[in-house]
């Protein structure tokens, strides 16, 4: 009866798209990430100043309108380069490849700020089935596992020690009005967060956590406690 209700309710997708997006994908790419970033970065030691920015940067949008192409998504987005792949054979396909994207995010002062930029892919499933009749998915349905696709993502992403400072989760909101460069200005706004932050640590002084564009108080969606996702084990099972 339970699992017939949560199917009605649909909480299941969202539940189950961030668990297959963090085992299948951010737990596998993050741990290397930052090895991939040091790589990059003697290199090219002016493009990537600040190691808080060492991060992969998720973008969430909650319309799940998501771009294959992020240069058209915004114009101040422009692509630099692959940061160093990892190569794993993966559920019988040999030698698969995973790699990300730099990116250079022009701000409205036209200074550059690097940093590896992606969105979450999941959303594009959620997208779909909302276009799906079906899935049964509509406009409202699909605001509402987004919200939640987040909120349970961040929960999972908080309680793994293997990816601990190696993400930064930007959700949001887009305007009702097309605003050119709104996804430059929001990533660049968190590009500042981390950078302020790294500078409180090196002066000494206890660094403020800023709250982000959308945090998890905006999304909440008044779900019980026994839906909201358990924390990690730590006994390897």
């Amino acid at each position: 009866e339970m699992s017939e209700m949560s199917e009605r309710s649909k909480q299941n997708v969202a539940h189950g798209l961030a668990w297959s997006y963090y085992v299948g994908y951010l737990k596998i790419v993050l741990p290397r990430l930052k090895k991939s970033m040091e790589e990059f970065s003697r290199v090219n030691p002016n493009l990537m100043t600040s190691r808080k920015t060492w991060k992969l940067h998720i973008l969430v949008p909650l319309s799940c309108d998501v771009y294959d192409d992020l240069e058209k998504a915004d114009s101040n987005i422009q692509y630099v380069t692959d940061l160093t792949e990892t190569t794993l054979a993966r559920a019988g396909t040999k030698k698969r490849v995973y790699k990300h994207s730099l990116y250079a995010i022009r701000d409205e002062e036209n200074q550059l700020w690097h940093c590896a930029v992606e969105y979450a892919t999941p959303l594009q499933s959620l997208w779909a089935m909302s276009q799906d009749e079906c899935a049964a998915f509509s406009r409202e349905e699909r605001l509402e596992q987004a919200k939640l696709f987040y909120r349970t993502l961040e929960d999972i992403l908080k309680g793994s020690k293997e990816c601990a400072d190696t993400y930064r989760l930007i959700a949001y909101e887009e305007p009702e009005e097309a605003e050119t460069h709104f996804l430059s200005r929001e990533i660049v706004w968190h590009l500042r967060q981390e950078h302020h932050e790294e500078i409180a640590v090196l002066e000494g002084s206890h660094p403020h956590t800023p709250s982000t564009a959308l945090d998890s108080a905006e999304l909440n969606l008044q779900i019980s406690v026994s839906d909201l996702p358990q924390p990690l084990r730590t006994d390897g099972f």
